[in-house]
């Protein structure tokens, strides 16, 4: 009977979408490799970290396929109850790091909870909006998600981490706008959203926040200081060709001039050293994945599977279009990293989890 159950989830299980998340995996090993050649002496101890979270987020994502999904509805209140107990213990007992308090540390492990926090949401709002789904319409069940999701972006803020804060907020907005809710409601939420900003920018950003958005402006305003991260991005980005320098050979990533050149701007060493040929593919490995991610959604056997996966979904794409736009100089800086690609154990364990996540509503359908 189980070996009955687990040949028949094993035959459900998406196969090409785990075989370019894989793909997407082996081009952040070979970008993190190459920027560890320029490095004096020799260092590839981040590689080395990098592909044994991969390996353990490989044992999350297959153990999170063999779930029967619901179990994520029946825990989500309380993954978002504990979510908020770890904002807050964030706040008053984590550790600082480029002047963001985000990080706490269990036994010797250091993490970011909220990259917990993203699933609790996605699976806070899933459950919401499959809940409410008949009487969505009506604005008081607007307010409630809203309400819901600005108390973890108010927290997160407060680290202060803005861009975690938009990946938060964007995904409510996106599983809003998917859910079919009305244009007019839309249109008070962006007057809302217009507000916010002009308050935050008056109140809420500090000035080092302040010179990000100005030099995403205008990179050129400050090409030594603020603006030097996005005018290295792009004049990496530009210096590819077709077929890039090679692995090894780009100048901007290998003498340095790239800062955070593993992490937030990993997409530049890809740009330089691969070209666009390099770009080409992981661009079309991430719409291989959306599409494959959308198609499960579609085919959810109930309202909650399909949110959820339009949830982890629009993570995804926020990560992309936002990493991707401040590498281009297209949006600020912000410090969202490239899923699957930059370096990062926290972000990488629970991006291969929501893939399981997903996997289980493809398994169970």
């Amino acid at each position: 009977m189980v070996i009955g159950s687990l040949s028949e989830k094993l035959r459900k299980f998406d196969w090409v979408l785990f075989g370019a998340v894989f793909l997407m995996l082996v081009i952040g090993f070979t970008a993190l490799y190459s920027v560890s050649l320029g490095q004096e002496p020799l260092d590839f101890s981040n590689v080395k970290k990098q592909i044994i979270f991969a390996v353990v987020g490989m044992l999350f994502l297959f153990v999170a396929s063999l779930f029967n999904y619901s179990a994520f509805r029946l825990y989500s209140r309380y993954l978002f109850l504990l979510s908020l107990i770890l904002l807050v213990a964030v706040l008053l007992f984590g550790s600082t790091i480029r002047g963001t308090t985000g990080w706490l540390s269990i036994f010797g492990w250091r993490f970011q909870p909220v990259e917990l926090v993203k699933i609790a949401l996605i699976l806070f709002l899933a459950r919401f909006f499959a809940h409410r789904y008949q009487q969505f319409q009506e604005p008081r069940h607007l307010v409630v998600s809203f309400v819901g999701t600005i108390i973890m972006v108010g927290l997160v803020l407060l680290q202060p981490d803005v861009g975690s804060a938009a990946v938060l907020f964007g995904i409510w907005l996106i599983m809003l706008i998917l859910s079919g809710v009305r244009v007019r409601y839309l249109l008070m939420m962006g007057l809302i959203m217009l507000v916010a900003i002009t308050s935050m920018w008056g109140f809420g950003l500090k000035d080092y926040q302040k010179d990000r958005v100005l030099t995403f402006i205008d990179p050129t305003l400050d090409p030594l200081g603020s603006g030097y991260n996005v005018t290295q991005a792009i004049i990496a980005v530009g210096s590819g060709g077709f077929w890039g320098r090679g692995l090894g050979f780009g100048s901007q990533s290998q003498l340095k001039f790239i800062p955070e050149s593993q992490t937030d701007f990993v997409f530049a060493v890809v740009a330089e050293e691969l070209g666009f040929f390099g770009v080409t593919l992981l661009l079309g490995l991430w719409v291989l994945i959306f599409y494959r991610l959308i198609r499960i959604a579609k085919r959810a056997r109930d309202d909650f599977g399909m949110y959820m996966v339009l949830g982890i979904s629009a993570m995804f794409f926020i990560h992309l279009m936002v990493n991707v736009g401040m590498n281009m100089g297209l949006l600020p800086v912000t410090g969202i990293s490239l899923p699957f690609v930059s370096l990062g154990g926290s972000f990488l364990l629970t991006s291969l989890f929501t893939i399981g996540m997903a996997q289980s509503v493809a398994v169970n359908t």
